[in-house]
């Protein structure tokens, strides 16, 4: 019997040709897209699945609060001093383990015995010993217990031991950091998951740090100000959190010291994360890694399913279309004994083995697509991923779904009808109105104008954030990080670099744009004769006496610094705003003191944009450092880079032989903020255009149907003087009304999704009204044009070809 429903149905198929390619095409390039889309919401949602203890780890995370108690700064990392506090009171943590950053302090790597081949690496972390009892990492030599445990050993990454070794047995022997300490290699580990929310070449003992040439164990031990640590519990199975949250204010007030003699808990706090809560649901400062975001999960999901629900309702739609002339089909199987169930078989068979095919094609699609996916989302997705039961079920499970809810209209509505009605063509006349039809096609355009109005919305806000005047000169800057451990004489640096062709203006500072402002310490402004705290956090910025210059920030009032300046303060417009002084003149003179250094204002600059678009213009005091800092800013004139650059890395050499000459565009980091928004609005671009591309290919489609069923209308109206436009416009005009519809259902909608999108930035465009008209004239203009050639060509059509049979 199945085997007679599929020989029916493929026989079908082929005598219908245009209504098989439209409908297989449709559902190819839904199918496509949507197992794209699902491959990469996969791989989003299985991001640290590959720990054995995913579900019992918990990062520790710090907030600073200000003094009427908002939250002023989430961080994703915490103090050192705080371990030794963790193991003696929440003795129920079966292990707790920390990372820090190796890179803070050096990351230039060669082997002793050659100097000459030095590399500048990246992910390198100071670890516990206890890091491979806490994260599931294969060590595929050394001893996971013991390889951390003493100072200047360290456990490498495959591929780095195969770049210094070759095809040598690292274990033993040394790598030199900076030139400076020798580490011995104690093991190596397979390289990390892609879906891990850090990722580590290299795991250098924390012990390490003890030593009082790095950092010191009594440092260590009374460092709270230095949050840098990524800090994880390991809690027993089916562990309630809440215990430990419970008693988290009293730990603070407990071991957390305090300046004014207040609780520790009033100014912080800490939280705890769940691990595979992290790359979805964590964006706090200082991320071991840029992080995902469960709202693109749900976009692109609801998009894939959205774009496969249209392929359906071209089915459905054509199927409507049809429906007259597989009524009559029914009719007769009926009249010769067919059984409903059996005829719902047959329809629902058509359907699957459409649908079937359909999936051979897209699978074809999706292989040769993937390394595009993984160039545009910098993932490393393969074929093989789709090889996970879970996902072949559901995969499975979507073919069943798609072919029963394209099919079920000829399947459950058709067979309803009794055999004499059909025969006699009542149905025929019940089914012209197509009232299903224009709720199917009503329902595509919805979705397609939705998509329309966000890919408008989407780009206005990144040309906003693009072209909007940030307050500072980003062109034609290059940034350079300095090893600040690294002495030597910088000004004689600066002044060299000064003098070559190409380079107009050079600073220091201890941060770059685009960069977080995550430094901040007590501040006190002048209140009558003497300095009183303020409520307000002020986010510091070490510069030197040419930042603004370089930078070509403009002051509001005041002056810049200037040699000799000592004790004085440079705040922006939202600080002395924030503090309440009345204006940025007032400021000026005015006493303050910040990290308990005294001074005086003596500038004020006008608001820039330090960060991205994301985050509002906070408070900003500039401290004046005439020394060495973190980042150099070399502001170059425009013509021969490359030139001006090579000069560049020359001096650099001559002054820091140890080091590897690196360098970044300011303007390239800029665009970097908005990565994200980029590549979410050239995939709305690509969804847009696919979801009317499907829509139009049913219109198309459909069109040619109903011009088909008014044949002989058509030719009636031309025997009688009608001309080629008004039939036309006849049989355009319902299609119009419908889309219309569309635009007036996908409006409100695509207004409150988009406006809640926008609430991710401080800064944001207004929704304007005329979005949304110009979306709708779209697709209109897109709707015509599509059913236009099937109108026309109806209307030139010979009336007495339509009526020789009458």
């Amino acid at each position: 019997m199945i085997r007679n429903y599929f020989k029916i149905a493929f026989r079908n198929l082929a005598r219908q040709k245009g209504f098989t390619f439209i409908n297989s095409a449709g559902l190819v390039i839904g199918l496509t897209c949507f197992l794209l889309i699902g491959l990469y919401v996969k791989d989003e949602l299985s991001y640290d699945r590959f720990n054995k203890n995913a579900d019992n780890i918990y990062r520790v995370t710090r907030i600073f609060k200000s003094k009427d108690g908002k939250v002023s700064l989430h961080l994703g990392q915490v103090a050192p001093a705080f371990m030794q506090y963790f193991q003696s009171d929440f003795t129920e943590v079966e292990q707790i383990t920390r990372l820090l950053d190796a890179t803070l302090l050096f990351n230039i790597l060669n082997r002793p015995e050659s100097p000459e081949k030095k590399y500048q690496e990246s992910n390198m972390f100071f670890a516990d010993a206890n890091v491979f009892k806490v994260f599931s990492i294969n060590l595929l030599s050394g001893n996971p217990d013991k390889a951390l445990e003493e100072p200047f050993t360290i456990v490498i990454a495959k591929p780095l031991a195969e770049k210094y070794f070759g095809n040598e047995d690292p274990i033993g022997k040394l790598l030199k950091v900076d030139n400076k300490y020798e580490l011995r290699v104690s093991g190596v580990f397979e390289p990390m998951p892609d879906q891990s929310h850090f990722h580590a070449n290299l795991f250098l003992s924390m012990n390490t740090l003890n030593d009082n040439r790095i950092y010191g164990k009594e440092a260590m031990n009374n460092d709270f100000g230095g949050n840098a640590f990524a800090t994880y519990f390991l809690m027993p199975k089916g562990y309630d959190m809440s215990s430990i949250e419970s008693r988290v204010k009293t730990f603070l007030d407990q071991h957390l010291p305090t300046s004014d003699g207040g609780k520790g808990s009033d100014w912080s706090d800490l939280t705890f994360q769940k691990l595979t809560d992290i790359h979805l649901y964590s964006h706090l400062d200082s991320e071991l890694e840029a992080n995902g975001n469960i709202r693109y999960v749900y976009t692109f999901s609801a998009i894939a399913f959205f774009i496969l629900l249209i392929a359906c309702i071209n089915y459905m739609n054509l199927a409507t279309a049809r429906s007259s002339g597989r009524a009559k089909e029914v009719g007769l199987r009926k009249a010769v004994g067919a059984l409903r169930s059996q005829l719902i078989g047959q329809f629902l068979s058509e359907s699957l083995l459409l649908t079937l095919f359909s999936l051979i094609i897209a699978l074809t699609a999706l292989i040769l697509l993937i390394p595009v996916l993984n160039d545009f989302t910098n993932k490393s997705l393969a074929f093989t991923s789709l090889l996970d039961v879970k996902f072949i079920l559901m995969v499975l499970g979507v073919i069943f779904f798609t072919g029963i809810l394209a099919g079920s209209y000829p399947a459950f509505f058709l067979t309803a009808f009794q055999p004499v009605e059909v025969l006699k063509g009542k149905i025929k006349n019940a089914m012209k109105n197509g009232r299903l039809r224009q709720i199917l096609v009503v329902m595509q355009f919805s979705i397609a104008c939705i998509l329309i109005i966000s890919t408008a919305i989407v780009y206005k806000q990144l040309s906003f954030m693009l072209t909007q005047d940030v307050g500072f000169r980003k062109d034609q800057v290059i940034l350079m990080k300095l090893d600040r451990n690294n002495s030597f004489d910088f000004e004689s640096f600066k002044q060299e670099l000064k003098r070559q062709v190409g380079v107009k203006n050079i600073s220091a500072s201890s941060r770059t744009p685009t960069d977080r402002l995550l430094d901040f310490q007590g501040a006190k402004v002048q209140n009558g004769d003497s300095l009183a705290p303020t409520n307000v956090v002020i986010k510091s910025l070490r510069v030197d006496f040419d930042f603004l210059s370089t930078y070509g920030i403009k002051l509001a009032t005041g002056r810049d610094f200037r040699l000799g300046d000592s004790a004085v303060f440079i705040l922006n417009e939202t600080a002395v705003k924030s503090i309440g002084w009345k204006n940025s003149d007032d400021a000026i003179d005015k006493a303050f003191e910040y990290d308990g250094r005294k001074g005086k204002v003596v500038g004020v600059v006008k608001d820039f944009h330090f960060e991205s678009m994301h985050q509002k213009i906070a408070p900003m005091i500039l401290i004046a450092n005439k020394g060495q800092d973190s980042w150099l800013s070399i502001k170059m004139e425009a013509g021969n880079f490359q030139q001006t650059i090579a000069s560049i890395e020359k001096i650099v050499k001559s002054y820091m032989p140890d080091a590897v000459f690196s360098y970044q565009f300011l303007d390239e980091q800029f665009n970097k903020q908005y990565q994200s928004e980029q590549k979410q609005w050239s995939l709305f671009i690509i969804f847009a255009g696919i979801s009317i591309f499907i829509s139009c290919l049913g219109l198309f489609a459909l069109a040619a149907f109903m011009a088909e069923q008014r044949r002989k209308e058509i030719g009636v109206r031309k025997v009688l003087g009608a001309s080629i436009g008004s039939i036309t416009t006849l049989l355009s005009k319902d299609f119009i009304k419908l889309v219309l519809i569309s635009i007036l259902i996908a409006s409100p909608i695509a207004w409150y999704a988009m406006n809640s999108w926008l609430t991710d930035f401080a800064y944001r465009i207004n929704i304007e009204w005329w979005i949304f008209p110009s979306a709708g004239l779209l697709a209109i203009l897109i709707a015509v044009a599509t059913v236009s050639y099937q109108s026309i060509s109806a209307a030139l059509m010979n009336p007495v070809k339509s009526l020789k049979s009458e």
